[in-house]
């Protein structure tokens, strides 16, 4: 099956042209009902060339969380934590979790590694992957593959929509070792409950259609999954590889561009084994700072691409700029 592909020059020009034709009517429909345009989400995607591979980036939503320290940082004073992220010209009372699913045509493939909020979580803002799936100019029906780094509800929350697979076409890879511990009917009574149930609302019906991997599994040629356990027992990144290129989409490795990055060994409350996670951010970074390779964060700013370099005990994030375009 032929799949579109958008240089990213066109994609602006594109953009443009549809931010136009949208803006009209938006305004004509505020002057006869007043309605507060706050509410109304703008398509959010970005689009980048990778060797042969077109990278599509979709932005989920995001969500605003009071109490950083409640979450960042466990393992330290909130005095310390707040010190950081006003070093960083960040509020220190609050934190913004971005969602950022990640598209990648091989030409030969549309492969979406993980899936969003989901329905459920529309009324809160996010679970927009599907409608900016669509507005980068792809149907549910074209993906061929999901890719799933790990079972977490925002991971995991669009597999589904309305009762049914929400990529009807596709086939599905999963990570053995996550699937097989949140399958597991021990995790009821315990706080991964939720989780589970999850699981086998959204992921049992199609495992049929799932290829389960381990560390190097293949998901399709020129991309392989990497372990990288501790935030969940099964928790997987992504290497992709094409004209002799490099990128990783780092999942939940890190989940905020500071908080995670410049202070590594900063324990999170939805890590699930803490030192493993602390070992796998050190691991994982440290190899993309060496390498100076690029990579897509699901939890960074959107539009969540970029590079990191070593910074004293830890990482400074640097934004994608025009990188990518050379």
């Amino acid at each position: 099956m032929p799949l579109p592909a958008l240089s990213r020059r066109n994609f602006m020009h594109t953009a443009a042209l549809t931010g136009a034709a949208l803006a009209a009517p938006q305004i004509m429909v505020r002057a006869a009902h007043a309605l507060d345009m706050s509410l109304v989400k703008p398509a959010g995607f970005a689009r980048y060339t990778l060797g042969d591979f077109e990278i599509t980036v979709l932005t989920d939503g995001n969500r605003m969380a009071d109490k950083p320290q409640s979450i960042f940082g466990t393992n330290v004073t909130e005095a310390e934590v707040a010190d950081l992220l006003k070093a960083n010209y960040l509020p220190a009372d609050k934190t913004q979790f971005t969602f950022s699913p990640t598209l990648v045509n091989t030409g030969t493939d549309l492969v979406l590694f993980d899936t969003g909020n989901g329905e459920g979580g529309r009324e809160g803002g996010v679970g927009q992957t599907l409608a900016n799936l669509q507005a980068a100019g792809y149907k549910p029906e074209d993906v061929t593959v999901v890719a799933i780094s790990h079972m977490h509800p925002d991971h995991i929350g669009g597999m589904m929509e309305g009762g049914a697979p929400a990529y009807p076409n596709a086939r599905y890879v999963l990570g053995q070792t996550e699937f097989d511990f949140w399958k597991d009917d021990a995790r009821m009574g315990t706080p991964a409950e939720g989780v589970h149930q999850l699981v086998k609302k959204n992921i049992v019906p199609v495992v049929e259609k799932a290829t389960m991997i381990g560390d190097g599994g293949e998901v399709v040629p020129g991309i392989t999954g990497m372990a990288a356990a501790g935030h969940t027992p099964g928790h997987m990144i992504f290497r992709l590889e094409s004209g002799g290129k490099t990128m990783a989409l780092t999942a939940d490795t890190a989940n905020h561009f500071v908080l995670s990055l410049q202070k590594p060994d900063w324990e999170v409350r939805f890590d699930a084994d803490k030192a493993a996670a602390a070992a796998a951010r050190k691991k994982v970074f440290g190899m993309l700072a060496a390498d100076r390779m690029p990579f897509v964060g699901y939890h960074m700013p959107f539009p969540s691409v970029g590079f990191v370099e070593a910074m004293g005990d830890g990482f400074r994030f640097i934004p994608e700029t025009y990188q990518l375009d050379l």
